[in-house]
């Protein structure tokens, strides 16, 4: 994207010290994105992300990203022709100098633009638009085949869709070769019923954007970077496990993220976490008795422990 004297109308979350880019010959590298998201828009309904905007944030200033451009999507916007798109949006306010866009995108009315046709349309103002080939995974399968069943794959389109999916199936390992990083989760601690402590293993109550996608309830094994320390050092990365979940053994009410750390002691109310999934674990139970869970956690660290010696 180029630089721009003023976008009307259009809320930036700016990563430079001033949110309105004086016109100059540099080139921004620029993510737009539409805020709300469109299913929103036209179901009503509230969504749920894989990145919500503050996480987004983080992860695209990592990239080198260096403005991020929140779109109004609404019912003026939807309206909109993909001729009075590109005319209106990139042109005139985005003042865009190049563009990328993936193989399937689509915009305007009724989705009526295709990525091709942005290549056209674009052209016609001088920007050039390069169309991303769709990334694929293989999915693995058990098929019949008469008596016999034999391992089949099949080339999937990686998408936020199936990423849901794959998360929801407790599959953390492949979740994270989709994203191409750790699935994580973002959140402050904050004060739990404390039933951690009285059982040997305390616990840290992650308060999350209400907005984040959880995946199966269960256990799993992690890795915690505590913000509030230096995010550069390596030796505040420590280890643990988490669970998503309602406890039913100690008949919880209310979906809640708990972490306990293995080798950690002190106190995290009030600190911000950042939480790396890197295997599930087990689902969520309900045991007869708190020896028997404070049984199962133990040997839930154990599993955890030897997982990351194997990954060392």
């Amino acid at each position: 994207m180029g630089g721009q004297e003023e976008i009307s109308d259009i809320p930036l979350v700016p990563w430079s010290p001033n949110p309105l880019l004086p016109v100059s010959s540099h080139v921004y590298s620029t993510v737009v994105t539409f805020n709300p998201h469109p299913q929103e828009f036209f179901t009503g309904q509230p969504r749920t992300w894989l990145t919500p905007l503050d996480e987004k944030i983080h992860q695209l200033r990592s990239l080198g990203v260096e403005q991020l451009v929140l779109l109004p999507f609404d019912k003026e916007l939807s309206a909109l022709s993909a001729e009075q798109f590109v005319e209106k949006i990139l042109v005139e306010q985005l003042q865009a100098a190049r563009i990328s866009v993936g193989q399937d995108f689509c915009f305007g009315s009724n989705r009526s633009g295709t990525a091709v046709d942005l290549q056209l349309l674009a052209a016609q103002y001088g920007i050039p638009v390069s169309i991303v080939p769709l990334e694929t995974y293989a999915c693995h399968r058990d098929v019949d085949s008469s008596d016999t069943s034999v391992a089949s794959s099949e080339e999937t389109r990686i998408s936020t869709s199936l990423i849901r999916q794959v998360l929801q199936n407790g599959d953390v390992q492949s979740a994270n070769q989709l994203l191409g990083r750790a699935y994580t989760l973002i959140g402050t601690v904050i004060k739990g019923q404390q039933l951690g402590r009285t059982i040997g293993f305390p616990t840290a109550n992650l308060q999350l954007p209400k907005d984040k996608f959880l995946p199966c309830r269960g256990v799993y094994a992690v890795r915690v970077l505590i913000v509030d320390e230096t995010p550069d050092n390596s030796q505040n990365i420590y280890l643990g496990v988490m669970n998503i979940g309602h406890r039913p053994t100690v008949n919880g009410t209310y979906e809640s993220v708990e972490i306990h750390l293995l080798d950690w002691s002190g106190d995290l109310y009030g600190k911000k976490l950042v939480v790396q999934l890197e295997k599930f674990l087990r689902p969520e139970q309900k045991f007869s008795s708190l020896e028997a869970l404070k049984a199962q956690i133990q040997q839930d660290c154990d599993v955890a422990r030897a997982f990351f010696r194997a990954e060392s």
